[in-house]
């Protein structure tokens, strides 16, 4: 595949209500360039290149559970190498301090003076490895980073770079030494991806990868676009057209996660529903998601495709529920079913 120009080639922005064919065919070849890429690097882990294209569309941050090993930090490091962007890696201690993500001021003998040190959370993709090891106060310095792209360091604002955007993860075999995500952080997130082990054949194509050196330490993704491009892509994404009866779709569905509103052979398995901000994040999610598909307007299998993504971390268990081992996306599932498509 041709790689697309990161410098002048970058469409300009247009402010008409409706994406015109041009527009989706651009946008068609920058999201086909950087899947080219992510797939070139990563193997398998579909589910993962699509919800982190999402959340990059959609401007949001995204949580991944799984074990050890399924190529989350490559995969992480693709993506921001592919779109000439700046990557940091924060593994998660109990000892981490809020500091150590942040930034801090560091007193310089020469000068009497503080200088301020930015921390790893200034960079473009930011992968929190293990983010349930941090401790609550560590965690709650990431709300503002992810809520409003900025840190403050001894009183001063300092803004993120675009774009930007945070993955975590967390292992959820291990739970000594961790720290339960509050709900409110965890509403921060636009999705949460749940990862599988790969397939054979995947894992023999992994092997072989390594055997011809096209995967390992010394190989690197090449930049195929640049931040103009995303930015554009950014701008793109806000103008995707969401019916009135979609947005219904989306309210009706999320209402009914919530009290008396659950289907009553679920009912009992939910102690909390999700908050309006699912909503938000499915309105946001979905035009994304149109848009890799090469449309111009939101369907809404486009909101079943991502049900699990937005309201998996949203919906919170019963004891009675986890006690019985019922997964949450059974719940999310017959909560779906009972809510007419239009």
């Amino acid at each position: 595949m041709a790689l697309v120009s990161s410098h002048a080639g970058a469409p300009a922005a247009n402010t008409a209500a409706v994406i015109t064919p041009e527009e989706l065919a651009q946008a068609g070849e920058i999201l086909g360039a950087v899947q080219h890429a992510f797939s070139g690097r990563v193997v398998g882990q579909e589910r993962l290149r699509t919800a982190l294209l999402v959340a990059l569309l959609a401007e949001g941050h995204i949580l991944v559970e799984s074990v050890p090993g399924l190529a989350k930090t490559l995969a992480a490091s693709t993506l921001a190498a592919s779109v000439q962007a700046e990557f940091s890696r924060i593994q998660c201690t109990p000892d981490l301090l809020p500091s150590d993500i942040i930034g801090t001021q560091v007193y310089d003998p020469r000068n009497h003076t503080f200088e301020t040190q930015l921390g790893p959370v200034h960079a473009n993709f930011v992968l929190l490895d293990e983010i349930n090891r941090a401790s609550a106060k560590t965690q709650s310095a990431m709300l503002e980073a992810m809520q409003e792209a900025q840190t403050s360091i001894a009183g001063v604002i300092h803004r993120l770079p675009q774009p930007f955007m945070v993955l975590a993860t967390q292992n959820p075999i291990e739970e000594e030494g961790t720290y339960v995500l509050p709900r409110a952080q965890m509403d921060r997130f636009l999705l949460k991806e749940v990862l599988d082990y790969p397939t054979i054949d995947e894992e023999v194509q992994v092997l072989e990868r390594i055997e011809n050196g096209t995967l390992g330490r010394d190989t690197h993704a090449t930049a195929v676009v640049g931040h103009d491009h995303i930015a554009w892509l950014h701008a793109l994404t806000r103008r995707v057209y969401v019916d009135p009866a979609v947005k219904r779709y989306v309210a009706s569905l999320v209402a009914a996660t919530r009290g008396d509103a659950l289907p009553a052979d679920v009912r009992g398995y939910v102690d909390m529903g999700a908050s309006p901000r699912a909503s938000v994040a499915f309105f946001q999610a979905s035009r994304a998601l149109a848009l890799m598909s090469g449309r111009n307007h939101v369907l809404p299998e486009d909101v079943r495709t991502l049900r699990h993504g937005v309201l998996r971390h949203r919906v919170h268990l019963s004891f009675e529920a986890l006690a019985e081992r019922v997964r949450v996306e059974d719940i999310i599932d017959a909560v779906v079913k009972t809510v007419p498509s239009p």
